[in-house]
C-alpha cells in the first residue's frame, strides 16, 4: 500500500503531465481511490504517449511519502510547484520540456529563424503561420506562390514484382493502369467500406511505387502496409517496402511553375497535373518533383534529402514571388478547392460514396470488385446512401466541425465536418453531410452556431475554382 503522501505526488504529476500534453486529467481522488488508483493511472498516461519514457514512471514510484501537510489535497495544483521540486531533476527535465518531445522536420529550426508560430499537430511541431497574417499568407498563394513543409507526411517505397499486387489489394484505385511516372489519388478502405486513409500512389519509372499519405495516420498506414507486405511474402510474392526520411516540400501557387523553372534544367510545360519526374533543384540533385498539392492552385511537391531541405527552401525563397506559409493557410486553401480532411471530413465511419469521392474508384476495380469493402460500396454507386457530403455557404457567424445542420423546419441533419470564412469570397463556407434528399446544390438549410440559427445553402464544390495544370 502506498502512503497518502505518493499518491498525492503522482496525482500532481499527473495534472502536469495533462498540461503539458493535453491529456485527459480524469483521475480518481485519493479519496475515491486510496490504494494506488493514482499510480496506475500514472503509469497508463505515461507509457501509452510514445514522448515519454517508461523509467519516468519508475522514478515517480521510487519517490519518498511527502509531509504530512502535503496529504491534504485541498486544490491539487496548489501542490504542483513542490512536487515538481520533490522529483529527481531528470524528471523535472523531462516534465519541463514534454512539448519537446512532439517529432521535428527537417526544417524546424528554419521556421523559427523565420518566424514561424510552432504548433503541436499529428504529433509534428510545425509552423501554424509565419509573420503575415494567415489570411495575408492565404491570399499570397492565390495570387503568387507559398512554400508550405510538409515533411510530417509519411512517405514510403512500394517495390518488387508485386508491388501493384499489393497496393491494389489496399486501395481502391486502378494502380495497375497508372502510366511510367502517373499518380492518382486513392483510399485505403476497410471491409466494411469506411476509409482508412486517403493517398497519393505513384507509378515512378524508377521501378517502384511512391506513396504519401497522412501523417496522422502514419503508424495505422505504415502497419496496414508491412502487414499485407508480410502476407504476400509468405506466399511467395516479390514485394517489399521502405519508409522514406526525405523532406517534403509544398510549393503552391499559380507562379510556383514560373519560379521553380528558374531552378530546374527539365521542361515543367512537360509535367502535367499529378505527374512526377527525378531532377535536380536549384543544385540540388535527386529530387523528386510531383505536380500536385492541396491548395486548388497549380503547385509542386518536392521530395527531397532531408540534409538538403533548408537548401533547398532557401533557394526557392530568395524569389519574391514565393513566401513561407503554415497550416492555417494550408487548411483554409483546401477548404475553397473543397479537398477533404481524414479524421473531419472522411474516416473509417465514412464511405468514398458518402464522401463524395467516388471517382476515386477505377472502373476496372468496380467491375472486378476486388478492393477492401467493395461489397458495401460499390452497391452504394447504384443505389441510394443515407447521406453525403456536401459544401455549404453559410451567412451569419463562422461556421466550424461540429456546429449542427438543420432543415428549414429545425430537424437536425446532420453535422458541419470543416468550416472557415473564405478569404477569397468573403463568405463563410463549411463541408458536412446531409441526407441525400437535401444535398441538391441550391437546397437551403440552416446551421446552428452558438445555439443561434443561420442560414446555408447547398453549393457546388470547389467554392473557389481550382487551377491544376493540365496539357492542352
Amino acid at each position: 500500500m502506498e502512503a497518502p503522501g505518493a499518491i498525492s505526488l503522482q496525482l500532481g504529476v499527473n495534472a502536469l503531465c495533462a498540461l503539458k500534453l493535453r491529456l485527459p486529467l480524469g483521475l480518481p481522488t485519493p479519496s475515491s481511490d486510496p490504494l494506488g488508483g493514482g499510480e496506475t493511472y500514472l503509469s497508463r498516461a505515461w507509457t501509452t504517449s510514445p514522448s515519454v519514457p517508461v523509467r519516468v514512471v519508475a522514478s515517480v514510484r521510487r519517490l519518498h511519502p511527502l509531509p504530512a501537510t502535503m496529504q491534504r489535497a485541498g486544490s491539487m495544483m496548489s501542490h504542483l510547484g513542490s512536487c515538481l521540486q520533490a522529483l529527481p531533476s531528470a524528471l523535472r527535465r523531462s516534465l519541463s520540456s514534454a512539448q519537446d518531445v512532439l517529432r521535428r522536420t527537417p526544417l524546424y529550426d528554419f521556421h523559427l529563424a523565420h518566424g514561424g508560430k510552432m504548433v503541436a499537430f499529428a504529433g509534428w511541431n510545425l509552423p501554424v503561420q509565419y509573420r503575415d497574417s494567415h489570411v495575408d499568407s492565404h491570399l499570397h498563394t492565390r495570387r503568387h506562390c507559398s512554400l508550405f513543409d510538409v515533411s510530417h507526411m509519411l512517405q514510403t517505397k512500394i517495390f518488387g514484382h508485386d508491388r501493384v499486387k499489393l497496393m491494389e489489394s489496399l486501395v481502391v484505385g486502378d494502380i495497375a493502369e497508372l502510366k511510367p511516372n502517373q499518380g492518382t489519388l486513392s483510399l485505403f478502405t476497410n471491409e466494411a467500406g469506411g476509409i482508412l486513409d486517403d493517398l497519393i500512389v505513384t507509378n515512378t519509372s524508377e521501378g517502384h511505387l511512391y506513396v504519401v499519405s497522412n501523417a496522422g495516420c502514419w503508424e495505422k498506414d505504415l502497419t496496414l502496409m508491412q502487414d499485407k507486405v508480410r502476407e504476400l511474402q509468405n506466399m511467395g510474392n516479390d514485394v517489399g517496402l521502405e519508409v522514406m526520411d526525405n523532406a517534403l516540400l509544398a510549393l503552391q501557387g499559380p507562379t510556383a511553375a514560373q519560379v521553380l523553372q528558374a531552378g530546374v534544367a527539365d521542361d515543367l510545360r512537360k509535367l502535367p497535373f499529378m505527374t512526377s519526374a527525378v531532377m535536380e533543384v536549384f543544385g540540388v540533385s535527386g529530387c523528386r518533383v510531383t505536380r500536385c498539392g492541396y491548395t486548388g492552385e497549380d503547385g509542386v511537391e518536392i521530395s527531397v534529402l532531408a540534409a538538403e531541405a533548408v537548401r533547398l527552401a532557401t533557394a526557392l525563397l530568395e524569389n519574391p514571388e514565393v513566401k513561407l506559409a503554415g497550416l492555417a493557410a494550408r487548411d483554409s486553401l483546401r477548404l475553397e478547392a473543397g479537398l477533404c480532411l481524414y479524421g473531419n471530413d472522411i474516416d473509417e465511419h465514412t464511405t468514398p460514396v458518402e464522401g463524395s469521392l467516388s471517382w476515386t474508384l477505377g472502373k476496372r476495380r468496380r467491375a472486378a470488385m476486388d478492393f477492401p469493402g467493395a461489397s458495401v460500396i460499390v452497391p452504394q454507386l447504384k443505389g441510394k446512401v443515407q447521406r453525403r457530403r456536401v459544401g455549404l455557404m453559410c451567412e451569419g457567424a463562422p461556421v466550424r466541425a461540429h456546429n449542427p445542420i438543420l432543415s428549414t423546419e429545425g430537424t437536425v441533419l446532420g453535422a458541419v465536418t470543416s468550416g472557415c470564412p473564405s478569404p477569397c469570397l468573403k463568405k463563410n463556407v463549411a463541408m458536412g453531410y446531409v441526407p441525400c434528399e437535401y444535398s441538391r446544390p441550391g437546397t437551403l438549410l440552416l446551421v446552428e452556431v452558438r445555439r443561434k440559427q443561420q442560414m446555408a445553402m447547398v453549393s457546388k464544390m470547389p467554392f473557389v475554382p481550382t487551377n491544376y495544370y493540365t496539357l492542352k
